[in-house]
Order: C-alpha cells, then sequence, then structure tokens
C-alpha cells in the first residue's frame, strides 16, 4: 500500500523542508512514502476563506482514485497516542486498498466536499499548530509509528 501525505502550497520555512526530508528519507526503509505539494490556488489573497477552501478541495477531489482512503489532519479528528497510532498504521495496512492519503488542509481547512469524501479523520493533538508545521509533526509520527510496529528503540528515546 502506497501512503502520501498531501499538502495545500510549499513550505515557507527551510527548516521545515530540512526536517521533513529527514524522515522521509528514513520512512523509506518502511514504506512506500509520497509528499505531495498541491499547487496554492491562484489570487487566493484576493479570495474569501470559504471560496478558498472550496478552490482547494476541487484540487484534491480532482487527484483523487475511487479506492483511496482519505484520513483528514483535521483538529475535530480522532487523537491518539503514538502506540494507537502505529497500531492503525498496522490494521491499513493488511487493507487492500491501493493507497492510504492523509491530507493537510491549507490555512482555514477543509470545504465540506472534503469532509464528506473523508474517511476518516484524525488529530495530532487538543493544541492548534500551523498547517506548514503539521506536515514536519505528522512526517515523523508516521516514521515513530514504523519503528514500533518493528520493535525499533527509536520511540523510546
Amino acid at each position: 500500500m502506497k501512503t502520501a501525505l498531501w499538502v495545500i502550497g510549499k513550505t515557507s520555512f527551510s527548516y521545515l523542508d530540512e526536517g521533513m526530508a529527514l524522515y522521509q528519507k528514513r520512512l523509506r526503509r518502511y514504506l512506500p512514502f509520497q509528499l505531495e505539494i498541491i499547487p496554492d490556488i491562484k489570487n487566493a489573497k484576493n479570495l474569501p476563506s470559504a471560496q478558498l477552501k472550496l478552490k482547494e478541495g476541487q484540487a484534491v477531489l480532482s487527484r483523487l482514485k475511487d479506492g483511496d482512503h482519505l484520513v483528514l489532519l483535521d483538529e475535530q479528528g480522532q487523537m491518539k497516542s503514538s502506540e494507537a497510532f502505529a497500531r492503525f498504521m498496522d490494521q491499513q495496512m493488511m487493507q487492500s486498498r491501493k493507497r492510504l492519503i492523509f491530507l493537510v488542509g491549507g490555512a482555514y481547512g477543509f470545504d465540506e466536499a472534503i469532509y464528506q469524501r473523508a474517511n476518516a479523520k484524525l488529530s495530532l493533538s487538543k493544541m492548534t499548530f500551523s498547517h506548514q508545521m503539521v506536515r514536519l509533526f505528522f512526517i515523523e509520527q508516521l516514521y515513530r509509528a514504523m519503528t514500533i510496529l518493528r520493535n525499533e528503540p527509536y520511540h523510546n528515546s
């Protein structure tokens, strides 16, 4: 099963890119992983937030395939410990899906059409993080989940 993290727009900070690259490289030992950057919407600053979310949602929906399992990284989603997330990933890898896609929304969140299409929602914390920082946090947690499943020492350090 291919696993992907889809994000809206490029990262503005090089330190986040460096951290994401580090964990993406580590993840390759465990599963096929891809970070997909969905281009920013043109003239986004001139659009009301609802219209921007709609356009971002359309961009996401146009890339999804019928069999894709979509998990939103959403502040209203279910929170899991690192161990529980590892078990979730283990369950997902046992399924016959071709792609498991985790989605980080834009600065204003998700359009209703994305919520309707989603198979699950996951929250990383009760705290609110920027949509750019969540990228690094999630990739690190995905790597941590893989080490937990393999009983490797990283998750204890």
